[in-house]
């Protein structure tokens, strides 16, 4: 197998995490603050959030793309957004897990990891028609390939339909029906064969192998 594929799947993902956690803008935080990503409307960054000597917390908005906000006591927090956004973020401030899965609560969480899952599914099904081509020296597509393509795709729908993300619902609607479709065409060509096989055997039992007079 060569290495050369393994090696340019390396450098994209190595990409894409880049691009995805690497922020715009650099900020130096204030001492003891804790960071979770946010996003308001169009507008993604990070919430700063620090704990006082007292037990007061202070936040601040570390946009992607402009300068930070000023810093709001919690009081003018609550204000803006709410007592129920409010708790959310000292609850979940500082949580790595949260922080890395761009979630607020353990069922967003949850709900990542399935479409975590679905997503390995669908880059697993390259891996096995890579490896059965690899194998007969030619490229072959597998009926597995099918099967684990139409898996991953309802997962993954499943994951952006509770996402909110029309994008990536599209991306997966045409898909799941031409994966069944060649599934049902796979299974519909090997009845018609088998029929074809049968057929051929009444007419004439030495085709097949069949008692001879």
């Amino acid at each position: 197998m060569k290495w050369e594929p393994i090696a340019a799947m390396l450098a994209l993902l190595a990409l894409g995490v880049w691009i995805v956690y690497g922020p715009s803008i650099r900020y130096d935080t204030r001492p003891g603050a804790e960071l979770s990503r946010v996003q308001i409307g169009n507008v993604r960054g990070e919430l700063e959030t620090v704990r006082d000597e007292a037990g007061s917390y202070s936040f601040r908005f570390l946009y992607r793309d402009r300068p930070a906000s000023s810093v709001l006591t919690s009081e003018q927090f609550k204000g803006v957004f709410g007592a129920e956004v409010y708790e959310n973020a000292v609850q979940t401030s500082g949580n790595v897990a949260f922080r890395i899965l761009n979630v607020t609560n353990w069922t967003g969480a949850v709900w990542v990891l399935v479409g975590l899952g679905g997503q390995l599914a669908f880059a697993g099904r390259w891996l096995i028609q890579w490896f059965i081509s690899e194998k007969k020296r030619e490229s072959v597509i597998p009926e597995s390939f099918w099967w684990t393509s139409m898996l991953a795709g309802a997962v993954l729908f499943a994951y952006f339909a509770w996402r909110q993300d029309i994008v990536g619902v599209l991306g997966q609607v045409s898909g799941i029906v031409v994966y069944a479709r060649n599934v049902r065409l796979i299974h519909k060509k090997r009845r018609r064969d088998a029929r074809e096989v049968a057929k051929a055997a009444a007419a004439d039992p030495r085709a097949t192998g069949g008692p001879q007079e």
